[in-house]
């Protein structure tokens, strides 16, 4: 598996990950721990579309 494959197989975790924090964060009666899961699944979001763009090649990170 090359680099390009192994980023690719990381994004996608990330966003699997993001999708079930979100709907453990909708399932959540305790607005603190729905509020915490909800901003846990942005960030992974977050970082699964920055290494998604440094992936394609559309950013680069900071030296």
């Amino acid at each position: 598996m090359d680099g390009y494959e192994e980023s690719r197989g990381r994004v996608r975790q990330m966003r699997e990950k993001a999708k079930e924090l979100g709907e453990a964060a909708d399932r959540s009666s305790d607005p603190k721990e729905k509020k915490r899961l909800k901003d846990k699944a942005e960030r992974l979001r977050a970082q699964s579309d920055q290494e998604s763009a440094m992936g394609a090649g559309d950013i680069y990170p900071s030296p």
